[in-house]
């Protein structure tokens, strides 16, 4: 007998996106919109495309999806973006691995990911891929930004399909983004008692843009590699400028997330 599927799609002021998003994963056996209390049309949208919706107070990624997550109504869980788009052909994969029976614990999904329009080819983000599909009793690991599902002890298989994920599509969206994901980063490493000093501060970002922009070959995406691995430097930057603060006792409490921003990350290696 097939398994059924869950598609938990967390959403926050998404009027732009989540139409696309839900049309991606019409397919599933159930929708789940889990929506931060927006302000625009996220939810009525999510509803006339027949979903169901509940909304929940935002904290962090993680603890907005392990809330989520058991009030799935079946076994196995797919976890998709409202900026990112199912391709029929991993839609056509996961409908047979749950009609066949799963051989794994979860799943694994490369994603191809736009900057500005442009699908970004190198920079690191080519090889970025997330554990997206699993039995609803996973949970993802305690970290405020870059959360992904906690594997210790799982079997993970891994998708030939992909995700299309469109990151940022203006400078707006990007630093509005960019304030709250370093403030998370910088509380993510002062509690893990890690310190800023002068080379967090000079060698770190440096050492970033050098490695997406020449060893991960980000020339070769043009001007939108240059700007992307340019904002990945800023961001390693004031990450631990934010940790350097935090040292001085200059005051720190995580923003208040008026904001589930329903596509919170860019692949990894462009914000660690």
């Amino acid at each position: 007998m097939a398994e059924k599927l869950t598609v938990l799609v967390p959403a926050y002021n998404e009027e732009e996106l989540i139409g696309d998003c839900l049309e991606s994963v019409k397919w599933a056996d159930e929708v789940f919109v889990v929506d931060s209390f927006s302000t625009d049309r996220t939810a009525e949208i999510a509803r006339s495309c027949g979903a169901r919706i509940v909304q929940h107070e935002y904290v962090n990624s993680a603890t907005q999806k392990n809330w989520a997550i058991p009030q799935a109504s079946h076994d196995w869980v797919l976890v998709i973006d409202c900026d990112e788009r199912a391709t029929p052909e991993a839609a056509a994969e996961i409908r047979d691995i749950l009609a066949k029976g799963p051989e794994k614990d979860a799943y694994r999904i490369a994603r191809r990911s736009f900057f500005f329009g442009k699908e970004i080819r190198h920079c690191g983000w080519e090889t970025d891929k997330v554990t997206r599909l699993f039995k609803r009793d996973a949970r993802y690991r305690d970290r405020e930004v870059h959360a992904d599902i906690d594997t210790t002890g799982l079997s993970v298989g891994e998708l030939k399909g992909t995700f299309l994920h469109y990151t940022t599509r203006s400078f707006a969206q990007y630093f509005e983004k960019f304030g709250r994901y370093t403030t998370w980063a910088a509380n993510d490493l002062f509690k893990k008692g890690r310190r800023a000093g002068f080379l967090s501060l000079t060698v770190r970002p440096a050492a970033r843009f050098f490695k997406m922009y020449f060893l991960r070959l980000g020339f070769l995406d043009g001007l939108h590699g240059l700007v992307l691995c340019t904002l990945a430097a800023m961001s390693v930057f004031m990450k631990y400028a934010k940790l350097w603060a935090m040292q001085l006792g200059a005051g720190y409490a995580a923003p208040v997330a008026e904001a589930e921003q329903s596509a919170p990350e860019p692949p990894k290696d462009a914000a660690d």
